[in-house]
Parts: C-alpha cells; structure tokens; sequence
C-alpha cells in the first residue's frame, strides 16, 4: 500500500472608497450564483495539471465510474506534488508513490514500451487509474458511495471497507477521503458559476490596511520583518485574518478551492501569474482580487502594496478560496 501524507498603482484614497462599495456589494451581487456542480463528463481545470501529464490523466481518469480525470489528479498532486523522482520515508516511490511490493502486483505497462517502470509517470499514472478501479470493484458491493470506499480501501485496505460496510471510522482514512474528494473539485473545470466565498470581504478589509507597505522578499509580516510581505506571504496573511490557512507558496495556493472563469471573478478571488500558462507549478505572482479589473498585491522589490490591474499576458487563473479546499492541501512537501 502506497504511503499517505496525511498530510503599476492607481491613487490610493480614490480606490478605497470604489473597493469599498464592491466589498459590500460582494454578497449581495453573488446571492444569484448557482454553486458549482459537476457533470457527466469532467474536464480538468486550465493548469492544475501539469501539460506534461494532462493527456494522460485525462485519458486514465476515464478508465472506470469510479473515478474521473479530477479524483485521479487529485490523488497524484496529495502523493507527491507531480514529481516523478521523489521518494517517501516508507519508499513510497515516483510520482504515484507506489510501495515497491504493491507495485509488483499492480503496476501496469502503461505505455507500452515492454516494462513498468515504478519511476516512469507514462506507467505510474495509469498504474495509479488501473489499482483504483481495482480497489472500486473489490468493495462495489459495500453500502455508500462507491468512489468514497475506492478511496477508503486505498488508504486502508478493502478487507476493512468490507467489514466497516463503508468508510471505516479511522480518522486517517476519513481524512484521506475528505482531502481527495476536495482537491478533486479544484482540479476539476467548472460547469457552472462558482459559489461565492464568505470570507472574502475580510480577506480584502486585511489586505487595505497594508496598503503603501514596502515589499519584502519572503516577507510574512512579522515585525522582525517590519511587517513587509511579498505576494505570497500577504495572500496568506490575508486569509489567515478570517481563519483560513494558505501554503506559503503561490503555486500551491491556486488548488486551494475551485477555478471560476475570468468573467466570473468576485472581490476575494486569488488570482495568479504564471511563465507556462499550461502549468500551475510555474506559477510567479498571486494578487488579491477586489473588482472593476484590479487586485491589491506586493508586486516587487522596490514597491508597495498598492492596487494594479490583472490585464497582464502572464495572467494565468484564479482560485476562489475555500476553507475544506485550503484545509486539504499538504502541508508538507513529499520525501521530505
């Protein structure tokens, strides 16, 4: 069994009065959006799969009812955070961080080549798509969700799904199910409008009362700091004021809740700057959207925290930030 972690400005005094009244518009202008909803098919979201991977991931991802393209990216972001090289304490290993033994039993030739290779991702990742669909029909006939029991015998084994008739009551297992069936919904593509965030309005109100402060190159806000942030560490901060807790790094931030289109961004949407607009890891710069084209970030070295617009050819996505979505996140890296 494969190891699980458990693991440019704009005047200042004008646009807090216009951020103002988009703040407390915000809830009232979302009341109308219908919550996000998956369909028949699930398309991956722009990015969250590294290009590399998206073709097989959504190929394998449709290898069976119990999984999708989304689930299955989920599971390989939570194992090893698509890297092909690394290795766990358990020697869990690659990018699907298969235990050696059960690799044996269940790595497939995923590309054809003649060999199955642990370390390669064209094997791995369609090894990873072929055990869960395995584990899916060892416990289709246990009561529930057959996707949420795949999952639970993934983590703890079938015999128990069986005996438990369900999700076994084991705190770790129940984890592993939650954190995968939420990363699940940031890696999926939306079919519909994204439920507005209700903490939104005091992310935004956190990150105003820093305006004009000097950027700092991993700055946290800390006052050994002199309360300084770059871009990362102010989204953080600015969630953490309404008890959200972000990664650190931007790249990780952007699967911390679904991805609403560009059209459909609402003050309190993150929203990042990429060098590969195909690839969330690439990812250099995330802002805090507050309305009418704009965000409040710490751009650079040299600058404050001011507004500036999101019209850039770097613009990448956004993420509207859940709790659950920010919760299920690893909180450390893997093989580490």
């Amino acid at each position: 069994m494969r190891k699980v972690w458990v693991v440019g400005g704009i005047a200042v005094g004008a646009c807090l009065s216009f951020i103002a009244l988009l703040v407390v518009g915000t809830y009232s202008a979302a009341a109308g959006l219908a919550s996000g909803g998956g369909g028949q098919s699930v398309a991956l979201a722009k990015g969250a799969v590294p290009a590399i991977y998206q073709p097989i991931v959504q190929k394998w991802g449709n290898l069976c009812p119990a999984i999708n393209p989304a689930l299955l990216a989920a599971q390989l972001y939570q194992e090893s955070g698509w890297k092909p090289d690394v290795t766990s304490h358990a020697d869990a290993r690659g990018i699907a961080q298969f235990i050696p033994d059960t690799w044996a039993a269940h790595g497939v030739d995923g590309n054809g080549d003649g060999k199955r290779d642990i370390w390669d991702p064209q094997d791995a990742i369609p090894s990873a798509a072929s055990y869960d669909c395995e584990l899916a029909k060892y416990v289709r006939n246990v009561p529930g969700d057959n996707t949420n029991n795949m999952l639970a015998a993934y983590n703890a084994g079938a015999y128990r799904v069986i005996k438990a008739g369900g999700v076994p009551p084991i705190s770790e297992t129940q984890g592993y199910v939650k954190t995968i069936r939420t990363l699940e919904k940031s890696f999926a593509r939306p079919t519909t409008r994204v439920a507005p965030s209700q903490q939104a309005a005091g992310a935004i109100y956190y990150a105003q009362q820093k305006l004009g402060t000097p950027y700092l190159w991993g700055g946290e806000g800390t006052a050994e700091q002199g309360g300084r942030f770059d871009c990362s560490g102010l989204t953080q901060a600015a969630y953490q004021s309404v008890g959200i807790t972000l990664p650190r790094v931007a790249n990780d931030q952007y699967n911390a809740g679904p991805h609403p289109a560009r059209g459909e961004l609402l003050p309190g949407d993150l929203v990042f700057f990429s060098d590969d607009l195909t690839n969330s890891r690439a990812i250099h710069h995330v802002g805090l959207y507050v309305g009418g084209g704009y965000m409040i970030n710490a751009p650079y070295t040299g600058a404050v925290i001011r507004f500036d617009k999101i019209d850039a050819p770097d613009y990448f996505g956004a993420t509207r930030v859940t709790k659950d979505g920010a919760a299920a996140l690893p909180t450390f890296k893997p093989g580490t």
